[in-house]
């Protein structure tokens, strides 16, 4: 497969989070696994539990991902698909009704299609919007309890929906940031639902299972059953509340609580053998601190606790809480702390397992992909191309920097400060076909472009052509 018809079928996915703004493009090969062609994550300072809180920092943020997943990929991107999350998107149950004119001809998907725009219809809270509609069980005439109506007959076809909502401002403020980066929103998709088609199998969803979305800001729970989502919810805690009780707990700065949690953190007090004793350098002057390793983690664990509080009181909310064969799958950031599967297991009873987004991965994935800490990202991948197919084409083609099998980077070839000086031995390489033709796409486009390509052309004229 060339590069340019690699191209033609690359979606891209947007995830906005409260610590990190992932950009990440890829397609699916030959054998339907997700290959990546191009990831970039920085930091995400203006996004508080979900929700966009300062335009431009978040603005600046997406640039920048953006930016980074645009060199790896060697593509310019126009349209992305975006995950929307936060403690204000909330859901419902709701019954439709159709009524048939004619009994004789069978259920199409043109009737799906009405009663699903019917729900469309319901009034909200003021400020709300519906942002998914999940059809469940459908009943034709007296027949309940059928998953897919199309071919059969009847006159009335009923059918219960999950519905999803969410504020206005939330989805407006998000859409805006990205139009102000330069971006189209092709669709908004709710990141749990995203979260679970990268670390789910089809398996775990038809046997009933919970997936735990622990995030910087919010954790997200949806629950599945017979292969449907039966439940979505957002609970306002993530792994930023727990670095704020070690901070407070330590009396230590932000950035040292983190380190902490993620390099000596533990969900279980009780797992800790050696008690060792973690030193804090102290400020300019001050003596060092002194931290037990288990009175870290009784610290992390009983907030850890009060977050599986609240998953287990949605589950039992929902009506599925002895319906989960599966269990629990835990995934992002959150699900990263040493021993929080076992402490899961302890407080809800549930099997619990951390889930990685690797299932539908193609084979040699980049070992950073392997992170839960990436579900949604690569979920809101995969969901976009499973849903909009060749549609979710939203790229355009670069200028390719060099059709060779070793890439070479001009920006860091500009960077590492290489002269001149050094000549190619064969005379046929300074004459070659690629240099005109770079020469000729720098007198036709602008900016970016011309600085682009006269950066590789002095980088090819640094370089023997050997190392190729």
């Amino acid at each position: 497969m060339n590069d340019q018809v690699k191209l033609k079928n690359t979606a891209v996915a947007l995830d906005i989070g409260t610590t990190k703004v992932c950009a990440i493009a890829g397609q699916l090969n030959e054998y339907g696994k997700l290959e990546i062609v191009g990831m970039g994550v920085v930091r995400s300072e203006g996004v508080s539990r979900g929700v966009v809180s300062n335009i431009d920092k978040t603005v600046k943020a997406i640039r920048e991902a953006v930016d980074i997943a645009e060199r790896n990929a060697h593509c310019k991107f126009k349209i992305v698909h975006v995950g929307i999350a936060g403690q204000h998107i909330k859901s419902l149950h709701h019954h439709g009704l159709l009524v048939r004119h004619d009994s004789n001809t069978e259920i199409n998907q043109d009737d799906i299609d009405k009663l699903i725009k019917d729900m469309y219809k319901l009034v909200l809270p003021p400020g709300d919007k519906i942002l998914h509609v999940v059809p469940q069980e459908y009943t034709v005439d007296d027949e309940q309890d059928i998953f897919d109506p199309i071919g059969m007959s009847g006159v009335r076809l009923e059918a219960n929906f999950h519905i999803i909502t969410g504020q206005i401002s939330a989805s407006r403020n998000i859409l805006r940031c990205v139009e102000k980066a330069g971006l189209e929103v092709a669709d908004v998709t709710l990141e749990p639902i995203a979260s679970a088609a990268s670390v789910l199998s089809d398996e775990e969803k038809e046997a009933g299972v919970a997936l735990v979305d622990i995030g910087g800001g919010t954790t997200d729970i949806t629950i599945f059953k017979d292969g449907i989502i039966r439940h979505t919810c957002v609970i306002p805690f993530g792994g930023n509340v727990i670095t704020k009780d070690i901070r407070e707990g330590c009396t230590v700065m932000n950035e040292q609580a983190e380190k902490l949690k993620i390099k000596f953190g533990s969900a279980m007090a009780d797992e800790i053998v050696d008690n060792r004793i973690i030193t804090i350098p102290g400020f300019k002057g001050r003596d060092h601190k002194e931290i037990s390793e288990k009175n870290l983690a009784r610290i992390i664990q009983a907030r850890v606790e009060e977050i599986f509080d609240y998953v287990l009181w949605e589950i039992r909310r929902s009506g599925y809480d002895n319906k989960l064969i599966a269990g629990m799958v835990l995934t992002g950031g959150g699900s990263l702390l040493k021993h929080i599967d076992l402490l899961s297991e302890y407080h809800t009873g549930l099997p619990t397992r951390v889930g990685q987004p690797i299932e539908h991965l193609a084979h040699g994935y980049s070992s950073q992909l392997a992170s839960p800490i990436f579900a949604t990202a690569v979920g809101l991948l995969k969901h976009t191309i499973d849903n909009y197919g060749d549609k979710a084409n939203y790229v355009e083609e670069f200028k390719r920097i060099t059709e060779e099998p070793r890439f070479y980077d001009p920006y860091s070839a500009a960077q590492s400060g290489m002269k001149k000086d050094i000549k190619s031995n064969s005379d046929d390489n300074d004459d070659s076909d690629d240099d005109s033709n770079v020469s000729n796409d720098g007198e036709r486009k602008k900016g970016l472009f011309n600085k682009l390509f006269t950066l590789t052309k002095d980088f090819f004229e640094t370089v023997p052509d050997s190392e190729f």
